[in-house]
C-alpha cells in the first residue's frame, strides 16, 4: 500500500508544480534572453552571486521544472564564457541530477521496478547484477544528446545503480555534451572569432555523438542477443 501512496504523492507534487509554473512562468526564466543579459551584467559585477543564482536555478530546473538539458548549457556559455561556463554547468546539472535521482529512488523504485523487470531486455540492461551494464548505459545516455535529460535523472533512481557511482559517472560522461553546447553558445556573445567557437563545438558534437552511437550499437546489440537467448 505504501508504494501506491508514494506514486500518488509524486503525481500530486508534479501536478502542483506544473500549475504553479504555468501561473508564475518559472520555466521561462533561463530561456529568456532578457533575463540572461541581466544575469550577465551581474556576472561582471558580482561573479560569485551570479554563479550561485545560476546553480540554484539550474537545480530547480532539473528537479522541478524538467527543462531541457541544453537550456542550462546554453545559459552557462552565454553567462560565463566557454571555460567557466563548462564548470558551472557541470556542477549545477550534476547536483540537479543527484537530487532528481533521489526523488526517483524514493517515490518510484518500489512500484515501477517490478513492472520494468518483466521485460527481459530492460531487466538485462537496467538491473544487471554484474555492475557493468549500468555504467555503459549511463555513458550512452549522457553522451548521445537524444535522450531526455530530466527523464534520465528520475529513471536512474529506479535502477539498482549506486548513488555515488551514478553521481561520479554522470559528472564524467556529461562533460563532452556540456562542452560542445556551452562552447557553441559562448560564441553567440563572443566579441570576435565567433567561428572558432562554432567550429570547436561542431567538431565536439560530431565526435561525441558518433562515439556514443557506436557504443550504443555494440553494447545494446549484444545485450539484445543475450536477452533473446535467455
Amino acid at each position: 500500500m505504501r508504494k501506491y501512496i508514494k506514486i500518488l504523492a509524486f503525481a500530486v507534487i508534479v501536478l502542483l508544480i506544473l500549475i504553479l509554473n504555468r501561473y508564475f512562468g518559472w520555466a521561462k526564466y533561463l530561456s529568456d534572453m532578457d533575463n540572461l543579459m541581466f544575469l550577465k551584467k551581474t556576472v561582471e559585477e558580482h561573479f560569485l552571486w551570479a554563479l550561485c543564482i545560476y546553480i540554484v536555478l539550474t537545480i530547480i530546473g532539473c528537479v522541478v521544472l524538467a527543462l531541457p538539458g541544453i537550456t542550462f548549457a546554453v545559459a552557462a556559455g552565454i553567462l560565463f564564457g566557454p571555460f567557466m561556463g563548462i564548470f558551472a554547468c557541470l556542477a549545477a546539472t550534476t547536483l540537479g541530477a543527484m537530487l532528481a535521482f533521489l526523488v526517483g529512488r524514493f517515490f518510484l523504485k518500489d512500484s515501477v521496478k517490478p513492472m520494468l523487470e518483466k521485460n527481459r531486455l530492460l531487466k538485462r540492461v537496467l538491473f544487471s547484477e554484474d555492475g557493468k551494464s549500468d555504467i555503459i548505459v549511463l555513458m550512452i545516455t549522457r553522451m548521445v544528446p537524444v535522450f531526455p535529460y530530466n527523464l534520465q535523472n528520475f529513471a536512474y533512481g529506479i535502477t539498482d545503480i549506486g548513488f555515488w557511482k551514478y553521481s561520479v559517472f554522470t559528472f564524467i560522461f556529461m562533460l563532452p555534451g556540456v562542452s560542445f553546447f556551452t562552447i557553441g553558445s559562448a560564441g553567440i556573445t563572443a566579441e570576435g572569432d565567433k567561428w572558432k567557437y562554432f567550429l570547436t563545438a561542431g567538431v565536439l558534437a560530431v565526435t561525441v555523438t558518433a562515439a556514443g552511437l557506436l557504443i550504443q550499437k555494440k553494447f545494446l546489440g549484444n545485450v539484445k542477443e543475450e536477452a533473446k537467448g535467455e
